[in-house]
């Protein structure tokens, strides 16, 4: 339960830090970073736990999308961990949708991919095991979101792990991997060919069987270059509706998949949040 310091800075009266530790989940070293918001100095805050998409890690959304000055108003912890293990022992794959910096926030089954990529077991075990042990993290109180393969993530572990998370968001995530390209790519891969197994990992599968009370929140840009083969909301809200799941899917004409998309809409989910983790307004 080690931790070593990487970088770290003021922000907005609190702290952005970035810390590396060896993993036993992913079975080498794993960096990830923490905004700790000023309100930690006199207690335990709320923990959101914010997943990046594809060839991203912890620094995508720490430097591009200006959480920090609304997570400090509201109280809220943000941890970012990385997307997959890395390093010259960790298998890859050519191609930027498999592999390092694609993990897809699953436990892999298969070789050459199992022996360290294991980000459910990591994002919902290892890390706020570590997390509660170093940082003023309420962990009763925790919220979960994510972009693209990030919003994959945040959707199926919220569905995969009830009463975990008390709030869940997404920006343009994979909601049926099981039917789109990168999903069945990744899918096959880590764990086989197409099985029962690919469903525990589907958002649409998933909300179907186990729906929840929570209000879910999905940003979505009309100009996302993914949009209609990758990505295809309109799965999720049809499933939704199908098993009477709450979901708010936003749809932002001329935004597309990058950071500056978030930026512009990520006030609003850590607003959305806090609200259900009982702080800020």
């Amino acid at each position: 339960m080690t931790l070593t310091p990487i970088s770290s800075w003021a922000s907005f009266g609190g702290t952005l830090s970035v810390h590396d530790h060896d993993s036993e989940a992913c079975n080498g070293p794993m960096r990830f970073a923490v905004y700790t918001p000023p309100q930690a100095r006199t207690g335990p805050v709320p923990v959101v736990w914010y997943l990046s998409g594809l060839t991203c890690n912890w620094s995508n959304v720490m430097e591009k999308s200006g959480l920090q000055r609304v997570a400090s108003e509201l109280g809220l912890m943000v941890v970012a961990p990385d997307t997959s293990p890395r390093g010259q022992d960790v298998a890859d794959d050519e191609g930027y949708d498999l592999g390092q910096g694609a993990g897809f926030y699953l436990d892999a089954t298969e070789a050459p991919w199992a022996p360290h990529f294991s980000m459910e077991t990591y994002v919902t075990q290892e890390l706020p095991a570590l997390v509660a042990a170093h940082f003023p993290a309420d962990m009763t109180r925790q919220g979960i979101m994510g972009h693209s393969m990030g919003g994959h993530g945040a959707l199926t572990l919220n569905f995969r792990h009830p009463g975990r998370y008390a709030s869940v968001s997404a920006f343009a995530p994979i909601v049926a991997p099981t039917k789109v390209p990168w999903g069945q790519k990744a899918l096959k891969a880590y764990l086989g060919d197409e099985c029962p197994a690919w469903g525990e990992h589907d958002a649409c599968e998933l909300v179907r069987r186990q729906p929840t009370d929570q209000m879910i929140l999905i940003d979505q840009g009309g100009a996302d270059q993914f949009l209609d083969e990758q990505l295809r909301p309109e799965l999720f809200e049809a499933a939704c509706r199908e098993a009477g799941q709450p979901v708010t899917v936003r749809r932002h004409p001329g935004y597309d998949h990058s950071y500056w998309f978030i930026a512009s809409f990520i006030e609003d989910h850590l607003r959305h949040h806090a609200r259900a983790l009982g702080v800020g307004d």
